[in-house]
């Protein structure tokens, strides 16, 4: 039995997910009610976020991603820059429209104040590469047969599916909350590395009677007690709405000043996006891209109060 590049890639978007909700209690409440009502869970896009300066033996910034990606099928379609946040960023899609985009940003860390690019380049100078010898051997096998045998498979998802997790040494706690004064991306990233940032579910899809659209849907997230944005970013039927659960916290590993101990920080947040339609070549379909505004505000979901 074989397995094709669409299937491995369908395998490790599976194997991501199940890990995003095991850790993400509004998300796994997100499935269950709409489970319950009789819909599906579809999601909308991926993120993930990057350091744009060496790191190591892993790819620097975008790259980091991108170059597993290319294995996978997904091609990049548009950029982004986020001035003020010193943030640029690419979304990728698969030829298969029902695949998540997936939407990868990077920290320019040289346009940060000295101390901090010192900061962040003590801590990732000597990031390993995470992917095993025989897995690089089995995506250049994959690119040229495009299958591998079923064993073959799973071990390279299995593989690919860890290198989603920070590969750098746990960070010192007085330089978290250092960076997190000039920018709370650069501490986010500095604590989970290459982790899912967020999942989005995609309402269109996810057939609900009673929740027909994005705000139906945030309204009864709520009245289940699941903690929400309290706005939605866009206008109703725009091409583009947005809405998200608040992140939820984890005890992430840090150095303080005895030795390792934990610390409690934003991990990831439940993103819901409802997509309007676009004309495009004289063709009816549902616009794929991103709106600047919008992604800004939602980068700020991994802000809190406490950090």
């Amino acid at each position: 039995m074989k397995f094709t590049t669409r299937e491995i890639t369908a395998l490790l978007l599976e194997n991501l997910w199940e890990q995003f909700i095991a850790r993400v209690s509004y998300a796994k409440t997100y499935v269950d009610l709409v489970t319950g009502k009789g819909g599906q869970i579809v999601n909308d896009h991926i993120a993930l976020r990057t350091f744009n300066t060496h790191t190591g033996e892993q790819p620097e910034g975008i790259r980091a991603i991108k170059h597993i990606l290319n294995f996978l099928e997904y091609k990049p379609v548009t950029t982004y820059e986020f001035k003020k946040k010193k943030l640029t960023a690419v979304h990728f899609e698969h030829p298969d429209e029902m695949f998540p985009k997936i939407f990868v940003s990077q920290l320019e860390v040289d346009l940060l104040p000295d101390w901090a690019q010192q900061i962040i380049h003590n801590t990732v100078v000597e990031t390993p590469y995470l992917l095993s010898d025989d897995s690089i051997k089995l995506l250049g096998v994959l690119k040229k047969e495009g299958q591998l045998p079923k064993l073959a498979a799973d071990k390279l998802v299995a593989d690919l599916a860890q290198y989603f997790r920070r590969p750098w040494h746990a960070p010192k706690k007085e330089d978290v909350l250092q960076l997190n004064d000039v920018s709370q991306y650069a501490a986010w990233t500095l604590l989970h590395g290459n982790s899912v940032n967020h999942f989005t579910a995609f309402v269109n899809f996810q057939k609900v009677r009673e929740w027909p659209d994005l705000e139906s849907t945030c309204n009864g997230l709520a009245a289940a007690g699941v903690p929400m944005k309290e706005s939605i970013e866009g206008v109703k039927g725009s091409k583009l709405q947005q809405s998200a659960t608040l992140a939820v916290k984890e005890e992430v590993e840090v150095i303080g000043e005895d030795g390792p101990e934990k610390m409690n920080w934003t991990y990831a947040y439940y993103e819901l996006a409802e997509r309007g339609f676009i004309e495009e070549n004289g063709q009816k379909k549902l616009f794929s891209g991103f709106l600047g505004e919008q992604a800004t505000h939602l980068f700020d979901m991994t802000r809190t109060r406490d950090n």
